[in-house]
């Protein structure tokens, strides 16, 4: 079974850049620093852009997002990292996270595929973040 440690440390060094995941690793290690990276999500500018897919307007919906998702390897299940603290750190399959994610405008990274997968909402957008095997 995959931790929160893991899906965590897995977003960090798959779609944080090279010269930062120190530092975010050791952010995410510690609750305290933790939580004010949380609230660091509601504007987060330190994702790797390279890895940022956008996501067409008319499919910006929990349920176009779930197939597109799914189409791209994501299972049932998935893993919560958000400034809204009923959704962090928790686990809960994947159509009821972007529900309760998808146009809230509220920092949150989803991880479906640990250092592969993942969706990222925040004030000021959403995209899809993939890294290719």
């Amino acid at each position: 079974m995959t931790t929160s440690v893991n899906h965590e440390e897995a977003l960090v060094k798959a779609f944080i850049p090279a010269h930062r995941q120190e530092r975010f690793l050791e952010i995410i290690a510690k609750p305290k620093k933790r939580a004010r990276l949380l609230k660091e999500l509601s504007h987060f500018k330190a994702l790797n852009s390279k890895f940022m897919v956008e996501i067409p307007p008319n499919q910006q919906n929990p349920l176009a997002l779930a197939k597109i998702l799914r189409a791209k390897g994501a299972g049932s299940t998935c893993y919560i990292m958000s400034e809204n603290s009923q959704l962090d750190g928790r686990q809960m399959d994947l159509e009821t996270a972007l529900k309760e994610t998808v146009g809230a405008q509220m920092g949150t990274l989803i991880s479906f595929v640990p250092g592969r997968l993942a969706y990222f909402e925040d004030e000021d957008g959403r995209c899809i973040l993939e890294r290719l095997p």
